[in-house]
């Protein structure tokens, strides 16, 4: 994983609280455990059967049977637990996950997220997606603001299939952190290398400043 994502992952991660239980999604969002701001306990939480996992092993230190969803070798905290992915599904159904971390394809200006699925493609299967965008209390978008063609990620509206009608609560690139509330998106934070010329003209979509960016 490149720079520009190990900063997004960093900037997330920025917004987890103590003792929050926390679904990292596929993909990115698997970055922010390596992010996790000192002093600042979280607990991990996976798909495949696991509270506590740690962030990423040393190669020479990596355990086959320590995965993610994602199968990617993690480390395991003090205390971690192990069960079957059926009661992982049942703590995310059951409003038990604090904060899901979601890579996308597309938001739109209310927040909806397509994540699983590009029309004419093979479909493996949804995942877990559509079971935290229902069951987590808060749902963060972690995605770089434009796809690898330059085009942008945050729409009007999504063009592939939503994966819920649930919004999320954030929306966090490499250049800005959106909220979301029932009007659209409120533009939070303007990353320190970037602009709000910058913000502006690569969000082809209405977002009002926050009250603490208006105030700057």
């Amino acid at each position: 994983m490149n720079s520009v994502m190990h900063d997004i992952a960093r900037r997330v991660a920025q917004h987890l609280e103590p003792g929050d239980v926390i679904n990292l999604g596929i993909g990115l969002p698997t970055l922010v455990a390596d992010h996790v701001p000192e002093g600042v306990k979280v607990f991990l939480h996976t798909e495949n059967g696991m509270v506590g996992a740690g962030p990423t092993p040393e190669p020479e230190k990596v355990d086959p049977q320590l995965i993610n969803a994602g199968k990617l070798p993690v480390t395991e905290d003090v205390g971690a637990a192990y069960f079957s992915s059926s009661e992982s599904f049942a703590m995310i159904r059951g409003g038990h996950v604090s904060v899901a971390v979601l890579g996308v394809l597309q938001v739109d200006r209310l927040g909806r997220i397509a994540n699983w699925a590009i029309p004419g493609k093979p479909i493996l299967g949804v995942g877990g997606a559509m079971d935290l965008l229902v069951g987590a209390k808060t749902v963060i978008v972690a995605t770089t603001h434009l796809t690898k063609k330059g085009e942008p990620k945050i729409v009007e509206e999504c063009s592939f299939p939503l994966t819920g009608a649930r919004p999320a609560d954030l929306i966090v690139t490499e250049h800005a952190t959106f909220s979301v509330d029932e009007e659209g998106l409120v533009l939070e934070e303007i990353a320190p290398d970037s602009t709000l010329e910058w913000v502006r003209s690569h969000t082809p979509v209405p977002f009002r400043n926050s009250a603490a960016l208006e105030a700057v």
